[in-house]
């Protein structure tokens, strides 16, 4: 017979396994916004006037990256 001890740290290691495997499944969803929906209150006037910032940039390694700066900074 096992010791009391083991099976409770068996049981709570898969416990944990199982929690973490539910999370990690739980992020391969859809995204949440689309790309063509307004990301601010300006972001249609400057949808219109094609001036819009593109969501995503490559970087120096052939990466897609969100384009956070470009999309946050002001316009000149």
């Amino acid at each position: 017979m096992k010791h009391p001890a083991t099976i409770r740290r068996s049981l709570v290691c898969v416990r944990v396994l199982a929690i973490g495997l539910l999370a990690g499944l739980g992020g391969c969803g859809d995204k949440l916004l689309a790309p063509d929906e307004p990301r601010s209150q300006y972001d249609r006037y400057d949808a219109a006037r094609d001036q819009r910032a593109a969501s995503t940039y490559f970087d120096e390694f052939g990466y897609a990256r969100p384009n956070l700066r470009g999309r946050l900074l002001p316009r000149e």
